[in-house]
């Protein structure tokens, strides 16, 4: 969650038992070492071996794109705050980062996360990368993916039939779509180890979203949402991978870019609505669920909230069975 998801957040969701992580994004090596940072100060256990419990978000193709000096610089930043671990997305050679944190850290590697969109990427991020954890992230997800990949259930099943039976298969876990402790649940009942879930957290004080930005989140329905790649032409990030896209809330800067307004354009009104934080021109990211998202909680109270559902609902699958 480039741009939202920061130390305060990345701490507060471990807090309340889950596993927080600090997207890298955009920003400076000296960003990401303020943000980790914060984490720390704001993690309520403190753990004996210096460990810290949350995860770095990387874009592969940014790290691609940089000097090699300021890629390596960004993740040592991780590797000397001690994360308990790092994923890798969309990115050429994912390969090659993913050896350079595993050299850097030879007693005690972190744990490797690599996103996927396809059953291929998958068994290429298992066979060649030894990712340690998977991240299946279906069509469905907020942000950006795979406009390639296929709704959540039909991935999540052909991976996991794909490792079915493997002494040393990888964790995988359930993205895209997600919305509450039901939703995770039918993902467990799958037989996903756990899930990931962005746009909720987006709801917490805790992301770096704006006031304007939740209030656009609570207001939306699921069909508001749409793939594009309007937003990343109007900010002029736009060397992802083939196929990637972005999932977000539909507004005037989506239509323009769909009717051939010339970029200049949509590009001036793009940075005014954010200077105004104008819905009708800003970026907000969300998923297919953000229609069932109607308040704004604090991240750690989010992952109790969703922990209690899904007790529920796996208790009432049990009675179904039993019935």
């Amino acid at each position: 969650m480039a741009g939202a998801s920061g130390g305060a957040l990345a701490a507060q969701v471990t807090n309340g038992g889950g596993f927080g992580f600090i997207s890298a994004g955009y920003q400076p090596a000296e960003t990401l070492i303020s943000e980790l940072s914060l984490a720390r100060s704001f993690l309520e256990t403190k753990s004996s071996t210096g460990i810290l419990p949350v995860g770095v978000g990387y874009l592969g193709w940014l790290l691609d794109k940089m000097p090699p000096e300021e890629s390596e610089t960004l993740l040592i930043a991780a590797l000397s705050a001690n994360v308990q671990a790092f994923w890798f997305a969309f990115g050429r050679d994912l390969g090659k980062w993913i050896q350079y944190v595993r050299d850097k850290s030879p007693e005690r590697c972190p744990l490797i996360f690599v996103q996927v969109n396809s059953l291929d990427e998958a068994v290429h991020a298992v066979e060649h990368l030894k990712a340690d954890v998977i991240v299946a992230q279906g069509i469905e997800s907020g942000g950006h993916g795979g406009s390639y990949a296929p709704p959540l259930s039909e991935l999540l099943q052909s991976i996991l039939a794909q490792f079915a039976g493997s002494s040393q298969g990888p964790c995988i876990l359930a993205a895209g779509g997600l919305a509450n402790g039901s939703d995770i649940a039918l993902q467990l009942g799958l037989g996903a180890a756990g899930t990931v879930m962005g746009t909720r957290f987006l709801l917490s004080p805790e992301s770096k979203y704006t006031d304007a930005q939740r209030e656009a989140l609570i207001a939306a329905r699921s069909e508001d949402t749409v793939r594009t790649m309007a937003f990343d032409q109007a900010r002029g990030t736009i060397d992802w991978p083939e196929g990637i896209d972005g999932r977000g809330l539909r507004n005037d800067t989506v239509s323009d870019f769909e009717q051939g307004v010339s970029l200049e354009l949509i590009q001036s009104k793009f940075k005014e609505g954010i200077q105004n934080q104008d819905h009708k021109r800003f970026l907000v990211w969300a998923g297919t669920g953000v229609g069932l998202m109607n308040r704004i909680m604090p991240a750690k109270d989010i992952v109790k909230v969703m922990h209690q559902e899904c007790e529920q609902q796996l208790k009432l699958f049990t009675v179904q069975e039993v019935f």
